[in-house]
């Protein structure tokens, strides 16, 4: 499926890391801050950034060759997720283009969330520091272990918040989790190519309904501004 088919969504939710906001500069910090700690050299960005769109396990798998079941490995993660919310919003930014995508949305009457694994007492402040507190329509964090992506109960939990049924809604999402996760829940959705991807994505197999190299691409999915909006909707 296609935008050009026809099918348009009333409502878009995006994934925050490497989606929404390009977190990965504050994530490797906190992540080398942690290495240094422990008596070894930084590593180079691009050594992370596959891992930083997976959480705070594969960062200290991949910083630390540690497992989970490892000894030591919970300590090293729990510090290293106190270093971050030291400086969660440092050097954190919006990708180039989303925030004029954000505001042909609103401005198209187009209300759009955020749906993220990671857990809320990092995403508030996050959000806060960046002056996006109250901005989105929702914000579904990760803290339901059980239930996060590729889990579709996200998507259909932000869609009802948004008051549309999931298949009325886009998700823009830079993992194989993120797709699942909306295909599951019946949504439109489209990859986010400019995110953390790497050599072993292979998102021609994700089964997306499209793929976007920059956020204002995902403008193209959704609704004409013009068109009747949730009252066109079958709710």
């Amino acid at each position: 499926m296609t935008a050009a088919t026809g099918e348009r969504a009333h409502g878009v939710l995006l994934d925050l890391d490497g989606t929404l906001l390009d977190t990965a500069p504050d994530l490797i910090d906190s992540l080398n801050r942690l290495r240094a700690e422990q008596g070894l050299a930084p590593m180079a960005d691009a050594e992370f950034l596959h891992a930083v769109g997976h959480g705070s396990i594969p960062m200290i798998a991949r910083g630390f060759n540690r497992h989970p079941g490892d000894a030591g490995f919970d300590a090293l993660r729990e510090r290293f997720l106190a270093i971050y919310a030291e400086s969660v919003s440092r050097r954190t930014r919006p990708y180039a283009g989303m925030e004029a995508t954000l505001q042909a949305l609103e401005a198209a009457a187009i209300p759009w969330g955020i749906v993220t694994n990671k857990p809320g007492w990092l995403t508030t402040p996050l959000l806060a520091d960046l002056g996006y507190a109250g901005r989105p329509a929702c914000v579904v964090t990760g803290d339901d272990l059980a239930r996060r992506k590729p889990h579709p109960y996200q998507i259909t939990e932000a869609a009802r918040q948004l008051d549309l049924p999931a298949s009325a809604c886009l998700v823009v999402g830079d993992t194989e989790r993120d797709i699942r996760a909306g295909h599951q829940a019946g949504a439109l959705t489209v990859v986010a190519l400019y995110g953390y991807l790497s050599g072993d994505d292979h998102v021609e197999h994700w089964g997306a309904d499209g793929l976007i190299g920059q956020p204002a691409e995902l403008l193209r999915w959704v609704a004409d501004p013009a068109a009747p909006h949730r009252q066109a909707i079958a709710v």
